[in-house]
């Protein structure tokens, strides 16, 4: 494969079929790993699910609760073990929340048993995707665009040990989707 314009759907087919393992899409919030998990997912003839849907629906409350109530630690060890069984029972796409590929264990986990993509972006781009929504308990004691840069500097060194690595910008999710393809063809 060459470039995104010649993926063809026999070109797909033939990644997907040697897919032998969940991907899983890791990156700051606002990357767009479920936008574009939902996406690639599609085009693989894959399921996609969101680890952080997963976690709330398995805790029967949302994340920012389970961190108020309980700890971050807390919560990275309900996560780990989320990731372990939907790793365990699929072979399609997991988005993950922020901060899970940063955990020592869940990222050993996952560079293990799975794929890991690192959908990459550019601060002012994040900063602009997760202003739409005010669902990012991080984002709202501060400056976003501070808050996201220091993220990036804290969590680069961990993303950077992901399998894959793709630029996400302000391109449509499938050409993102089509780069995870390709590069996914490549390391297969």
């Amino acid at each position: 494969m060459t470039g995104n314009a010649s993926l063809t759907r026999k070109d797909i087919a033939d990644v997907a079929a040697r897919l032998d393992r969940p991907v899983v899409l890791v990156g700051l919030m606002g990357a767009g790993k479920s936008t574009v998990g939902r996406r690639l997912a599609g085009m693989l003839g894959r399921k996609f699910v969101d680890a952080d849907d997963a976690i709330e629906e398995a805790a029967q409350r949302s994340i920012p609760e389970i961190f108020d109530e309980f700890g971050e630690a807390y919560f990275r060890d309900g996560e780990r073990r989320v990731i372990t069984r939907l790793i365990e029972e699929e072979r399609g796409v997991i988005a993950t929340g922020g901060g899970a590929f940063v955990d020592p264990e869940t990222r050993a986990l996952i560079l293990e048993r799975a794929v890991a993509v690192w959908i990459d972006c550019d601060i002012d781009t994040l900063v602009e995707r997760t202003a739409r929504r005010n669902t990012r308990p991080l984002l709202r004691n501060g400056d976003p665009k501070q808050i996201l840069t220091d993220l990036m500097e804290k969590r680069r060194e961990f993303y950077a040990q992901a399998h894959i690595r793709v630029t996400s910008d302000n391109a449509p999710h499938k050409d993102t989707a089509r780069s995870i393809i390709e590069a996914i063809d490549k390391w297969l």
